[in-house]
């Protein structure tokens, strides 16, 4: 039995709760870890894990064996890191959460360059709209956006984006154009249910404050872009929703005097562990690309 691999797969079940979990953080399957897990066990002739209403739990054994193989491996990536020099490539495999369209429109078409760099990693993207637990999905690292919902988060922030009010040539000409802020009380917009939609606009040290309502409720950005992109209204959004469409006009900005809040981009880490290389690397990557 490989110690670091054994103890690399004991961390990653206390850290989600299942072997499951552990099995999708690491990529094996779950009777892998099972019998690794039983194997350590016999080993060390002690008790890790129990099973309890919230799934596997580390014994008093478990807490303590946890912390020490915790730092271990951190140190040993570490270790590996500073062997092979700042330009060496990263291994093994790395869980990526993000939303989906930020993803499919600004992630995704530049992962081809993060691989070359790194040419034996593997990297799974789970994309999801809602803020999933990182622990118990296996994540490494999350890219979201907004206020953080979690004050105990272990976060950076990676950029800042423009928010706009957002709609194709062909809506505004049918609509009009709306001049100050008010005017979108009157305005059909696309309602991106999973935020609040009163938004306070700003120019020259004058403050307005709308709420934007509309006929259409949306919970994820790809049904915001696909309503705004079939004229069906405005809506209130980051620039990084509508990237491509307002480098070709397909999409255009109205009261582009007045300025919006920004929206932070952060780069979540899952708490109770430290951020590996590899989780920190990609963050760096994101974060120096053109946002």
């Amino acid at each position: 039995m490989d110690r670091l691999q054994a103890m690399t797969a004991f961390v990653r079940v206390v850290e989600t709760g299942s072997f499951s979990g552990a099995a999708r953080h690491i990529g094996v399957g779950q009777p892998a870890i099972s019998k690794t897990i039983a194997q350590l066990e016999d080993r060390l002739q002690v008790r890790l894990l129990v099973r309890s209403t919230h799934g596997l739990t580390p014994t008093d054994a478990g807490v303590r064996f946890y912390e020490r193989a915790r730092m271990v491996i951190q140190e040993a990536d570490e270790a590996e890191l500073e062997a092979r020099g700042a330009g060496a490539g990263l291994n093994g495999r790395l869980r990526v959460s993000a939303a989906t369209t930020f993803a499919r429109l600004l992630v995704v078409p530049r992962l081809p360059e993060f691989l070359a760099r790194h040419p034996d990693l593997e990297i799974d993207i789970v994309l999801d709209d809602r803020v999933i637990d990182l622990v118990s999905e296996g994540i490494d690292v999350a890219l979201r956006m907004g206020q953080l919902s979690d004050s105990s988060a272990v976060a950076r922030r990676l950029a800042q984006g423009r928010r706009s009010v957002i709609a194709t040539p062909a809506y505004l000409e049918r609509a009009g154009i709306p001049s100050v802020p008010a005017d979108l009380a009157v305005h059909e917009a696309i309602v991106y249910s999973q935020l609040e939609n009163s938004w306070m606009f700003r120019k020259d040290g004058t403050e307005a404050s709308v709420a934007i309502r509309g006929r259409v409720r949306v919970s994820a950005a790809e049904g915001i872009r696909a309503a705004v992109l079939a004229d069906m209204g405005l809506t209130v959004n980051s620039d990084w929703m509508f990237a491509p469409e307002l480098e070709t006009g397909a999409v255009i900005r109205a009261l582009e005097d007045w300025e919006l809040p920004p929206v932070d981009l952060w780069a979540v880490f899952p708490t109770g562990r430290l951020a590996s290389a590899k989780a920190r690397a990609f963050a760096e990557f994101v974060e120096t690309g053109p946002l």
